[in-house]
């Protein structure tokens, strides 16, 4: 029996956000919680930046809306321990089969990852997986119903090795950014966290 062949969707949309699934090759994705941003913000922010050029306001929404995650917003389920060590094991459970996870980390009420799908395996069938698992978990254990992940996700490809080297970075230091930690490796849900095990004799 053949196996059929997925071809890579390039650029498409679920909805607001533009996707790009380029099939083998590293991309940067974050997602976040439902809660994590409110509308109203996202309504302030488009009319602030109505005045620059699409890219540029693009890129300056991108860092309005990190720096605002990094405050820890919403119910921020991921500060509970047993939620932040469901989330990274759902990341790192495929990690050398569907897919390949070099940098991760779970912050208070978003995700940002580093991923390079596999043969076969689709980036959003990938997010929608760890997704729809961890939200049913998570609501398991939290004892609550009703949507825990933001239905979007934004993601970008990765386009030479000095973009590869700071989308590591970028990822990695989230927490010493956010004021969690002093050192990307103190933050235990992290690809930092980890390499740091590793490397320990």
């Amino acid at each position: 029996m053949t196996k059929s062949v997925i071809t890579p969707r390039g650029w498409h949309s679920r909805g607001y956000l533009p996707h790009f699934d380029g099939g083998e090759i590293a991309q940067t994705v974050t997602f976040r919680l439902a809660d994590s941003l409110p509308r109203a913000m996202l309504h302030r922010w488009a009319v602030e930046l109505a005045h620059l050029q699409e890219r540029d306001a693009e890129i300056e929404r991108r860092r309005l809306i990190e720096d605002y995650l990094d405050r820890g917003t919403g119910m921020a389920w991921m500060r509970k321990p047993l939620v932040a060590r469901l989330v990274q094991s759902a990341l790192l459970h495929f990690d050398g089969v569907r897919y390949k996870l070099p940098a991760w980390v779970v912050m208070p009420n978003h995700v940002h990852a580093l991923i390079t799908p596999q043969a076969g395996n689709a980036l959003a069938d990938i997010v929608h997986s760890w997704k729809s698992f961890t939200s049913n978990e998570a609501n398991r254990f939290l004892e609550r119903t009703g949507q825990f992940w933001q239905e979007e996700y934004f993601d970008r490809y990765i386009r030479h090795a000095r973009h590869y080297s700071d989308a590591v970075d970028y990822i990695e230091y989230n927490p010493v950014k956010a004021g969690l930690c002093m050192h990307p490796e103190d933050w235990e849900f992290s690809s930092a966290r980890l390499r740091l095990a590793y490397s320990v004799p």
